[in-house]
């Protein structure tokens, strides 16, 4: 096994570990883009890792970012050999190698990784958000920036502009979902993603929601609260859902999965009566491979129809 296909390997088991919904979702892309996908989910996954290191100091945390930074622009546009990268690199930056490999391939901007990383180190600095405002520049590095990156991956029927807003929409919706679902969490790290104002329009503050996190209570201003944030996350996947049509049909089935898997977790919430601050919500096991299953369908049936081919590289993942 060489150096690249080994740092494509650890992608794929980071995105397998980590990853439960991205990962089930990524098997109904073709074989050959699919190491592509686990190697961004990697790079964004060790990111997120640094930045919820549990007892690293902040300072530290900020210097593992900055290192990270540092080793992808060193294999990022360059012809060294990738044993040599490879050996240049510490063991825990091996990885990416494959990421190097992916932005070259695949012709990925190099900014939209910088634009992700000043976001993870918002994180080490901003507690919370006064307004949606405030929050989308957040998450746009966070989430649009890793839906323009996966774009030229999954590919386009036209300008990849027209389908770029879009992507960067789904991006944030995946991403308000992980807030609603993970507030709890988020709490225990002294972060609060759900914008002030939205929270206070129905009684709701800061303490409120650690003092439900803490008994495990949910009020009637809570409940109110996350709702009207849940229907506001649904409104983003409908403004999203668009794009997927501009995406090459070979790649849809495994958007729509993604996207369907996720918004499913907003019916888990709303099924948990809003009691979600003590708990995380998860899809059942068995409507995850159902939606999965009408994928793997989709998927078929755009293989048998003319035109379109599914080339399998090396890769086989």
């Amino acid at each position: 096994m060489t150096d690249l296909d080994a740092a494509y390997q650890l992608c794929r088991r980071i995105n397998a570990r980590h990853g439960r919904t991205y990962f089930l979702a990524t098997r109904l892309l073709p074989a050959d883009r699919r190491p592509a996908i686990h190697a961004l989910y990697g790079f964004a996954r060790v990111a997120d890792e640094i930045v919820d290191a549990p007892g690293v100091p902040p300072a530290d945390r900020i210097t593992a970012l900055d290192s990270l930074a540092e080793d992808l622009r060193l294999v990022v546009g360059t012809s060294r050999d990738r044993s040599d990268l490879s050996r240049a690199l510490p063991a825990t930056s091996r990885f990416l190698v494959a990421v190097g490999d992916t932005v070259g391939r695949y012709g990925i901007r190099v900014e939209l990784f910088t634009e992700f990383l000043e976001s993870m180190r918002m994180d080490l600095t901003v507690t919370d958000y006064a307004t949606f405002a405030d929050l989308e520049r957040y998450m746009y590095g966070s989430a649009g920036a890793i839906g323009l990156q996966l774009l030229p991956v999954l590919g386009t029927v036209g300008p990849q502009e027209e389908a770029a807003p879009a992507a960067a929409a789904l991006g944030e919706a995946f991403q308000l979902t992980n807030f609603l679902r993970d507030v709890g969490e988020d709490l225990d790290r002294g972060r609060l993603y759900l914008p002030s104002d939205e929270l206070a329009a129905f009684g709701v503050d800061r303490a409120r929601l650690e003092w439900a996190h803490r008994t495990g209570t949910t009020d009637p201003p809570v409940r109110a609260a996350l709702a009207h944030l849940v229907a506001y996350t649904r409104a983003v996947y409908r403004r999203a859902e668009p794009g997927i049509s501009l995406l090459r049909p070979e790649s849809r089935p495994c958007v729509r999965t993604a996207a369907t898997l996720y918004r499913g977790i907003l019916d888990e919430i709303e099924a948990a009566g809003y009691a979600i601050l003590h708990r995380r919500v998860t899809v059942p096991p068995r409507r995850r491979l159902a939606v999965a299953a009408t994928g793997l369908l989709r998927r078929v049936a755009l293989t048998a129809m003319p035109g379109v081919t599914e080339q399998t590289r090396r890769f086989k993942n």
